[in-house]
Protein backbone atom coordinates (compact mmCIF):
# COMPACT_ATOMS: atom_id res chain seq x y z
CA UNK A 1 0.00 0.00 0.00
CA UNK A 2 1.31 3.44 -0.78
CA UNK A 3 0.55 7.03 -1.52
CA UNK A 4 2.03 9.46 -3.99
CA UNK A 5 2.73 13.16 -3.81
CA UNK A 6 4.32 15.99 -5.67
CA UNK A 7 6.61 18.24 -3.68
CA UNK A 8 8.66 21.32 -4.36
CA UNK A 9 12.23 20.17 -4.95
CA UNK A 10 14.59 19.69 -2.01
CA UNK A 11 18.06 21.15 -2.18
CA UNK A 12 19.62 17.89 -3.37
CA UNK A 13 16.94 15.76 -5.04
CA UNK A 14 17.72 12.05 -5.25
CA UNK A 15 18.72 10.89 -8.74
CA UNK A 16 15.60 8.77 -9.34
CA UNK A 17 13.21 11.75 -9.16
CA UNK A 18 11.41 12.75 -12.35
CA UNK A 19 11.04 16.36 -13.48
CA UNK A 20 7.42 17.43 -13.08
CA UNK A 21 5.36 20.58 -12.79
CA UNK A 22 5.01 24.09 -14.05
CA UNK A 23 8.54 25.26 -13.23
CA UNK A 24 11.88 23.88 -14.31
CA UNK A 25 13.29 21.87 -11.46
CA UNK A 26 9.96 20.80 -9.94
CA UNK A 27 10.15 17.17 -8.91
CA UNK A 28 7.70 14.33 -8.39
CA UNK A 29 8.39 12.07 -5.41
CA UNK A 30 6.71 8.92 -4.23
CA UNK A 31 7.03 7.21 -0.87
CA UNK A 32 5.55 4.29 1.03
CA UNK A 33 3.21 4.94 3.95
CA UNK A 34 1.88 2.06 6.04
CA UNK A 35 -1.78 2.87 6.60
CA UNK A 36 -2.96 -0.63 7.48
CA UNK A 37 -3.34 0.19 11.16
CA UNK A 38 -5.34 2.68 13.20
CA UNK A 39 -4.52 6.07 14.65
CA UNK A 40 -0.91 5.11 15.31
CA UNK A 41 -0.38 4.96 11.55
CA UNK A 42 -1.49 8.57 11.18
CA UNK A 43 1.70 9.52 13.01
CA UNK A 44 3.69 7.26 10.70
CA UNK A 45 2.10 8.87 7.67
CA UNK A 46 2.83 12.34 9.00
CA UNK A 47 6.43 11.40 9.76
CA UNK A 48 6.97 9.97 6.29
CA UNK A 49 5.60 13.07 4.59
CA UNK A 50 7.53 15.40 6.89
CA UNK A 51 10.82 13.56 6.32
CA UNK A 52 10.33 13.67 2.57
CA UNK A 53 9.56 17.39 2.62
CA UNK A 54 11.89 18.78 5.26
CA UNK A 55 13.51 20.99 2.62
CA UNK A 56 10.50 21.52 0.39
CA UNK A 57 6.73 21.57 0.40
CA UNK A 58 3.91 19.15 -0.35
CA UNK A 59 1.86 20.28 -3.34
CA UNK A 60 -0.26 17.27 -4.26
CA UNK A 61 -1.48 14.21 -2.37
CA UNK A 62 -3.05 11.32 -4.26
CA UNK A 63 -3.73 7.86 -2.87
CA UNK A 64 -4.72 5.02 -5.21
CA UNK A 65 -4.76 2.29 -2.58
CA UNK A 66 -7.20 -0.58 -2.81
CA UNK A 67 -7.46 -4.37 -2.57
CA UNK A 68 -8.17 -6.52 -5.58
CA UNK A 69 -11.73 -6.70 -6.83
CA UNK A 70 -12.03 -10.30 -5.62
CA UNK A 71 -11.76 -8.94 -2.07
CA UNK A 72 -14.60 -6.46 -2.57
CA UNK A 73 -17.27 -9.19 -2.79
CA UNK A 74 -18.46 -7.51 -5.99
CA UNK A 75 -21.24 -9.57 -7.50
CA UNK A 76 -22.90 -10.50 -4.22
CA UNK A 77 -26.31 -8.97 -3.43
CA UNK A 78 -26.69 -7.35 -0.02
CA UNK A 79 -28.85 -10.20 1.30
CA UNK A 80 -25.99 -12.65 0.65
CA UNK A 81 -23.16 -10.36 1.78
CA UNK A 82 -21.43 -11.18 5.10
CA UNK A 83 -20.60 -8.09 7.14
CA UNK A 84 -16.91 -9.06 7.09
CA UNK A 85 -16.82 -8.86 3.29
CA UNK A 86 -18.93 -5.71 3.24
CA UNK A 87 -16.39 -3.98 5.49
CA UNK A 88 -13.30 -4.81 3.37
CA UNK A 89 -13.51 -1.68 1.18
CA UNK A 90 -14.31 0.47 4.23
CA UNK A 91 -11.35 -0.94 6.18
CA UNK A 92 -8.96 -0.48 3.26
CA UNK A 93 -10.03 2.23 0.82
CA UNK A 94 -11.78 4.60 3.23
CA UNK A 95 -9.31 4.18 6.09
CA UNK A 96 -6.28 4.62 3.82
CA UNK A 97 -7.74 7.76 2.24
CA UNK A 98 -8.48 9.27 5.64
CA UNK A 99 -5.03 8.56 7.07
CA UNK A 100 -2.98 9.89 4.18
CA UNK A 101 -5.25 12.87 3.49
CA UNK A 102 -5.18 13.91 7.15
CA UNK A 103 -1.38 13.62 7.23
CA UNK A 104 -1.02 15.67 4.04
CA UNK A 105 -3.56 18.24 5.25
CA UNK A 106 -1.46 19.04 8.31
CA UNK A 107 1.55 19.83 6.12
CA UNK A 108 -0.53 21.82 3.63
CA UNK A 109 -2.19 23.89 6.35
CA UNK A 110 1.23 24.92 7.61
CA UNK A 111 2.35 26.05 4.15
CA UNK A 112 -1.04 27.54 3.16
CA UNK A 113 -1.32 25.68 -0.14
CA UNK A 114 -1.73 22.26 -1.71
CA UNK A 115 -4.19 19.95 -3.42
CA UNK A 116 -5.66 16.71 -2.09
CA UNK A 117 -7.17 14.52 -4.81
CA UNK A 118 -9.49 11.62 -4.07
CA UNK A 119 -10.48 9.02 -6.64
CA UNK A 120 -13.75 7.08 -6.59
CA UNK A 121 -15.81 5.12 -9.09
CA UNK A 122 -19.37 4.88 -10.36
CA UNK A 123 -20.55 2.60 -7.49
CA UNK A 124 -20.53 5.76 -5.33
CA UNK A 125 -23.89 6.43 -7.01
CA UNK A 126 -24.81 2.89 -7.97
CA UNK A 127 -26.62 2.04 -11.17
CA UNK A 128 -25.83 -1.66 -11.06
CA UNK A 129 -26.57 -4.21 -8.33
CA UNK A 130 -24.15 -6.15 -6.14
CA UNK A 131 -21.60 -3.37 -5.42
CA UNK A 132 -22.72 -2.46 -1.89
CA UNK A 133 -19.33 -2.68 -0.17
CA UNK A 134 -17.24 -0.64 -2.58
CA UNK A 135 -20.20 1.67 -3.18
CA UNK A 136 -20.43 2.46 0.54
CA UNK A 137 -16.68 3.11 0.73
CA UNK A 138 -16.67 5.34 -2.36
CA UNK A 139 -19.70 7.26 -1.10
CA UNK A 140 -17.94 7.85 2.22
CA UNK A 141 -14.78 9.05 0.44
CA UNK A 142 -16.85 11.60 -1.48
CA UNK A 143 -18.41 12.76 1.78
CA UNK A 144 -14.93 13.03 3.32
CA UNK A 145 -13.94 15.18 0.34
CA UNK A 146 -16.68 17.68 1.15
CA UNK A 147 -15.79 17.77 4.85
CA UNK A 148 -12.11 18.36 4.14
CA UNK A 149 -12.92 21.03 1.56
CA UNK A 150 -14.97 22.94 4.13
CA UNK A 151 -12.18 22.72 6.70
CA UNK A 152 -9.15 23.34 4.48
CA UNK A 153 -10.29 25.76 1.77
CA UNK A 154 -10.10 28.87 4.02
CA UNK A 155 -6.37 28.16 4.37
CA UNK A 156 -5.82 27.93 0.61
CA UNK A 157 -5.83 24.12 0.35
CA UNK A 158 -7.99 22.61 -2.39
CA UNK A 159 -9.73 19.25 -1.97
CA UNK A 160 -11.27 17.58 -5.02
CA UNK A 161 -12.70 14.18 -5.90
CA UNK A 162 -12.59 12.57 -9.32
CA UNK A 163 -15.26 9.95 -9.91
CA UNK A 164 -14.35 7.84 -12.89
CA UNK A 165 -16.35 5.38 -14.92
CA UNK A 166 -14.92 1.91 -15.42
CA UNK A 167 -11.45 2.00 -17.01
CA UNK A 168 -11.37 -1.24 -19.05
CA UNK A 169 -7.56 -1.28 -19.17
CA UNK A 170 -7.21 -1.15 -15.37
CA UNK A 171 -6.47 -4.25 -13.29
CA UNK A 172 -9.54 -3.75 -11.13
CA UNK A 173 -12.02 -3.39 -14.00
CA UNK A 174 -10.48 -6.33 -15.82
CA UNK A 175 -11.18 -8.37 -12.68
CA UNK A 176 -14.73 -6.97 -12.53
CA UNK A 177 -15.58 -7.65 -16.17
CA UNK A 178 -14.08 -11.12 -15.91
CA UNK A 179 -16.37 -11.88 -13.00
CA UNK A 180 -19.38 -10.35 -14.77
CA UNK A 181 -18.64 -12.37 -17.88
CA UNK A 182 -18.42 -15.59 -15.88
CA UNK A 183 -21.60 -14.86 -13.91
CA UNK A 184 -23.65 -13.86 -16.96
CA UNK A 185 -22.10 -16.45 -19.30
CA UNK A 186 -20.91 -13.84 -21.79
CA UNK A 187 -17.49 -12.85 -23.09
CA UNK A 188 -15.35 -10.26 -21.34
CA UNK A 189 -15.59 -8.03 -24.42
CA UNK A 190 -19.36 -8.15 -24.09
CA UNK A 191 -19.08 -7.24 -20.42
CA UNK A 192 -16.85 -4.26 -21.28
CA UNK A 193 -19.34 -3.18 -23.96
CA UNK A 194 -22.13 -3.30 -21.40
CA UNK A 195 -20.21 -1.02 -19.04
CA UNK A 196 -19.48 1.40 -21.87
CA UNK A 197 -23.15 1.49 -22.82
CA UNK A 198 -24.02 2.68 -19.31
CA UNK A 199 -21.97 5.88 -19.73
CA UNK A 200 -23.30 9.14 -21.20
CA UNK A 201 -20.79 9.02 -24.07
CA UNK A 202 -21.29 5.28 -24.62
CA UNK A 203 -17.53 4.85 -24.32
CA UNK A 204 -15.46 3.88 -21.31
CA UNK A 205 -12.54 6.16 -20.35
CA UNK A 206 -9.05 4.69 -20.33
CA UNK A 207 -6.67 5.00 -17.39
CA UNK A 208 -4.79 7.68 -19.32
CA UNK A 209 -8.01 9.71 -19.51
CA UNK A 210 -8.43 9.46 -15.74
CA UNK A 211 -4.79 10.40 -15.20
CA UNK A 212 -5.10 13.44 -17.46
CA UNK A 213 -8.22 14.58 -15.60
CA UNK A 214 -6.44 14.22 -12.24
CA UNK A 215 -3.41 16.12 -13.57
CA UNK A 216 -5.67 18.93 -14.80
CA UNK A 217 -7.43 19.17 -11.42
CA UNK A 218 -4.06 19.42 -9.68
CA UNK A 219 -2.73 22.06 -12.06
CA UNK A 220 -2.95 25.85 -12.10
CA UNK A 221 -5.09 25.57 -15.26
CA UNK A 222 -8.10 24.01 -13.47
CA UNK A 223 -9.85 27.40 -13.18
Amino acid sequence: MGTHGVSRPPVAPPPHNTTFGRNAGDQAHDWVVDHSGGDARICCGQAAITRRNQKGGLDIEFNATGPRDSEYATGKPVVDLPVREFMVPVDTVLKAQFITAAAAARQMLRQGSGVIIFLTGSPARPHTPATAGIGAAFGAVENLTRHLAIELSPAGVRVVCLRTAANPDSRTIQDVTGQIAMTMNITQDQANASLAESTLLKASPRTTDTARAATFLASDRRA
